[in-house]
């Protein structure tokens, strides 16, 4: 026994020059022993020997270890993962971050194999200034050349950046490599004209911030790139790439969460995987994502259309009297078009209707105009029907302009039904807003 503590005594001593902290392990049993002692541990109570190692090491980190680097430490204090490592050269090294007292503390670990076999020997490094000294250094280097990559707005990497990137990929796609993968997010901004003639540009270039801030969260590992006003791009890999379903879900459901509530940017989203059997540039992918991505921008807006209209029905606003004159004059346009049949229309910013007389008449209704009217029209739909009225109303808030039209059945004044075909449509304003919801109703 005392010839085994001269040894480690020795070598402590000569560890102590490099080394803040290390542990003699012994491989069989695991069981360890702390030659060279770490103060910031002291105040943690890390335990100076043990049964287990491994174990120990695994449970103390989470007392320590930066929340971002726990996975790695566990790793790293992985038995049969250490020995793997070992046998290839009989040392590794890896760094983590320790946080100590609230301050963060880079650390290197590196671990030996003694000779004999038998023993590992694991050493725990404080590389603050060492970290410190490098990055000061990457900074003053890089700082040129890297600005000229960066987008000034955001912060993102710029247009610039993009086309070296994408040509780095496109040599490797050339490389025939089996393993290599990379998806393509494609991401728009909805409504930044709108948002520039409206609220000014300094408050869209705000949005523009948020938007770049909402895909950087979303995709943390993957580089993002601003490759237009409202046009940004992330190519994702690894952990992004593995978890690009939920992360493309979670993008999508703030994205709709800004649309209802208002508190955000609407970004439209498409994503495209590189398939390795047809796709032979970057740019395949690219244009699949991109296509992706107008068709969701398609759905945001009639997601939108049919969000607003839907809120009118807990607006009680009365329509100003310019706002009923336009009414009329486009009512009386539609009726001159409509061949005799029934006509309705809809100002959505009030939810303010006028109706046919003769509809008026017809069914029952209360006046030929109408705050909330969609609600007693409802009523007079036929129950066996309702479900066919709804989705149809549902089609035409989907769309911009285009008629869609629908057979059901609605009870007139005297109680009996009627059969009625409708083609309903929406008017939109100069910005694609909805405006005006409104159809033509034939008694067939």
């Amino acid at each position: 026994m005392d010839n085994q503590e001269n040894i480690l005594n020795q070598i402590a001593l000569t560890l102590t020059k490099h080394y803040d902290s290390v542990y003699y392990v012994e491989i069989e049993t695991s069981h360890y022993t702390e030659i060279v002692a770490m103060k910031e541990f002291e105040s943690m109570r890390i335990p100076k020997e043990g049964e287990n190692f491994f174990a120990d090491s695994r449970r103390n980190a989470q007392k320590c270890i930066h929340p971002g680097d726990l996975e790695l430490v566990n790793q790293i204090y992985d038995k049969a993962l250490m020995l793997n490592r070992l046998s290839n050269n009989g040392t590794y090294s890896m760094g983590y971050r320790l946080i100590v007292g609230g301050k963060i503390i880079h650390m290197r670990h590196s671990a030996y194999l003694c000779d004999d076999k038998k023993y590992i020997l694991c050493c725990l490094e404080n590389i603050e200034e060492e970290f410190r000294q490098k990055e000061e250094q990457e900074k003053n280097l890089e700082s040129a050349e890297r600005m000229a990559r960066l987008d000034d707005l955001t912060g993102v990497r710029n247009k610039k950046a993009f086309k070296e990137y994408t040509e780095t990929i496109d040599e490797k796609i050339k490389s025939e490599s089996k393993d290599f993968t990379f998806g393509v997010v494609m991401c728009d901004m909805n409504d930044l004209k709108h948002i520039n003639d409206t609220r000014g540009h300094s408050f869209g270039d705000e949005s523009i911030q948020r938007t770049s801030r909402m895909i950087c969260n979303a995709f943390m590992h993957s580089p993002v790139f601003r490759i237009g006003g409202d046009e940004f791009v992330a190519v994702i890999s690894g952990r992004d790439y593995e978890r690009h379903e939920y992360l493309l879900k979670k993008l999508r459901e703030e994205t709709i969460t800004n649309g209802r509530t208002r508190t955000g940017p609407v970004v439209a989203t498409g994503l495209a995987l590189y398939d390795p059997g047809t796709d032979d540039s970057f740019s395949k992918v690219f244009e699949r994502a991109d296509q992706l991505m107008y068709e969701n921008k398609k759905n945001l807006k009639a997601m939108r259309i049919k969000d607003d209209f839907r809120k009118l029905e807990r607006i009680d606003v009365p329509i100003p009297d310019e706002r009923k004159r336009l009414l009329d004059g486009l009512f009386g346009a539609l009726y001159t078009v409509s061949g005799g049949g029934y006509v309705y229309l809809n100002d959505m910013h009030y939810d303010f209707s006028r109706w046919s007389l003769s509809l008026v008449d017809d069914f029952g209704m209360r006046s030929e105009y109408m705050y909330h009217a969609d609600s007693f029209w409802q009523e007079q739909v036929h129950p066996d029907d309702i479900k066919i009225y709804r989705e149809a109303v549902d089609i035409a808030l989907s769309n911009t302009a285009e008629l869609v039209p629908i057979t059901y059945r609605a009870k007139k004044a005297d109680g009996t039904y009627v059969p009625l075909m409708t083609r309903g449509f929406i008017l939109t304003d100069i910005n694609g807003d909805p405006e005006y919801f409104g159809g033509i109703i034939i008694q067939k």
